[in-house]
């Protein structure tokens, strides 16, 4: 059973929020969702969650869902978010797993509330726009490439380019493993892809103009345990930014061997098996 609620923050946005919690001897774990997305939990790993000690919790990031719009944010204010919502809920520490374009924003919490977070999971996420080393682009569809070049120009030529540009079809960055999976083991994916777009542009623009902003913080500077996992197949985000975040955070990656965007996903339950190993070590210490 999944509550819902809505957080007022002190800015005077709302934060629509989802609880899954039945069992206070159970360990939270904040699911920070794709782009885009709701926030509902993810329900394909409810059992794999529990199976480990963990319960979801989860919210819609600014724009999407119940969630007020907040056209300027960072990646890096995810945390505050966090820290309120976690506030509200009567909990001091938890646990940290996200997606896609949600994986940036675990890693900003990893990074600037390490006194909350025990340690994070980032799955198939991009690197910052501004990441030395590393060529950005390479390896993106052209779409998406070009989508990431007019939001790194601002709002309008964003919006510009969504109204003129032909869309990709899914088997552009999709792999055919992928779209099976959304018609069936996870296609509660298209399902909460779909009820966010069915109600606007305004969170995915936010996520993706955060995307392409300084991030407000360095991957480097985080001190809690992380893990990264990215499909070696992965045709939506280039393997080359896990590769990038993992040496960054000098953290493992889990690089797994065909899976691509969605089916990296198949790989997350072995990754809730190590946020309940990193649990029970903090308990220790």
């Amino acid at each position: 059973m999944t509550t819902e609620g809505d957080l007022q923050l002190p800015d005077g946005r709302t934060l629509h929020y989802y609880d899954t919690r039945t069992d206070p001897a159970q360990f939270p774990v904040l699911w920070h969702h794709g782009s885009p997305n709701i926030g509902s939990p993810p329900e394909p790993l409810f059992g794999a969650a529990e199976a480990t000690g963990l319960q979801w919790i989860s919210y819609d990031r600014p724009g999407y869902g119940g969630s007020s719009p907040d056209p300027d944010r960072t990646v890096a204010s995810a945390a505050a978010d966090v820290a309120a919502l976690a506030d509200a809920l009567g909990i001091g520490r938890l646990t940290m797993l996200g997606d896609s374009g949600g994986g940036p924003h675990a890693l900003a919490c990893a990074a600037l509330i390490p006194d909350r977070v025990v340690a994070a999971v980032s799955v198939s996420a991009p690197a910052p726009f501004d990441a030395e080393g590393l060529d950005w682009f390479d390896g993106w569809t052209p779409g998406i490439a070009a989508e990431n070049r007019a939001a790194a120009a601002g709002r309008a030529e964003l919006e510009a380019h969504w109204a003129e540009a032909d869309p990709e079809g899914m088997d552009a960055f999709f792999t055919a493993d992928d779209i099976a999976a959304l018609d069936g083991r996870w296609s509660w994916v298209a399902h909460v892809a779909g009820e966010a777009m069915e109600q606007g542009g305004d969170g995915y623009a936010e996520d993706t103009l955060a995307a392409v902003r300084p991030w407000g913080f360095a991957p480097a500077d985080i001190r809690v345990p992380v893990l990264l996992l990215h499909g070696d197949a992965d045709q939506m985000v280039p393997p080359a930014h896990g590769t990038w975040l993992a040496a960054q955070c000098g953290a493992p990656l889990r690089l797994i061997a065909g899976a691509g965007h969605i089916t990296v996903l198949d790989s997350a339950p072995a990754a809730l098996e190590w946020l309940g190993d990193q649990v029970a070590r903090a308990a220790t210490t």
